[in-house]
């Protein structure tokens, strides 16, 4: 079995069930005018990641690895949205509000859409998810079970909220998780870095972390 050099130890990479995760690419946390710069932060932080998550995506698609997206977003109606998540805090734009591109993270608009840079594929899933993380409300779990996946490698934004919560999500329910440190990102780098250093914490106490050349050399191998 091929090793990824991370921390805190060596990633046991087995290639027959490992798939990539990439989470909440999105237009409204990622480009000007949506949701993220709402709340006051620079999208930018966020937007200089993806050249590097589309590496990480070519590569697993070119091992004919299995791929998920996941974007985070509500019906229309918000039957789906609990007031403690909508009304928190006093941004400029709330879920559901219309804004420059569209109703925020509403199904369908086009702030919720992933970047085009980032675009699926017709062949690989997309979850819709109405929390933080990739499993809560949705039918993942069915569907990494389906294919055998035990492995799951994840990049994407926030790091320190729908990144770090999916891969609590995961490590409870047994999957082995390596966190592609230079895909991810956070509006604040203390949180990223924090967050990084909790899942890495006491042997691994929610996965591994390790930057994308690791990973891709993996691959290759």
């Amino acid at each position: 079995m091929t090793k990824i050099d991370a921390a805190p130890f060596a990633f046991p990479f087995d290639r027959d069930k490992i798939a990539l995760v990439v989470i909440d690419m999105q237009r409204d946390f990622i480009e000007p005018g949506g949701f993220g710069a709402s709340l006051g932060n620079d999208v930018s932080l966020l937007g200089a990641i993806v050249p590097t998550v589309r590496r990480l995506l070519d590569g697993f698609r070119a091992a004919g690895l299995p791929v998920f997206h996941t974007r985070e977003c509500h019906l229309p109606d918000l039957s789906d949205c609990p007031p403690a998540k909508r009304l928190r805090g006093a941004p400029a734009l709330r879920i559901g509000d219309a804004g420059p591109m569209g109703r925020i993270l509403i199904a369908g608009e086009p702030g919720a859409d992933i970047i085009p840079e980032l675009a699926p594929l017709p062949d690989e899933t997309v979850i819709e998810k109405p929390g933080k993380g990739a499993f809560y409300g949705t039918g993942f779990g069915d569907m990494l079970a389906a294919r055998g996946i035990a492995q799951l490698a994840i990049a994407g934004v926030t790091t320190e909220v729908c990144v770090q919560t999916t891969m609590r999500e995961a490590n409870d329910r047994g999957y082995d998780c390596l966190l592609a440190t230079d895909a991810t990102e956070s509006y604040f780098p203390s949180f990223k870095a924090a967050t990084i250093d909790m899942i890495v914490a006491q042997g691994g106490i929610v996965g591994w972390a390790a930057p994308t050349d690791a990973i891709l050399e993996a691959l290759d191998g």
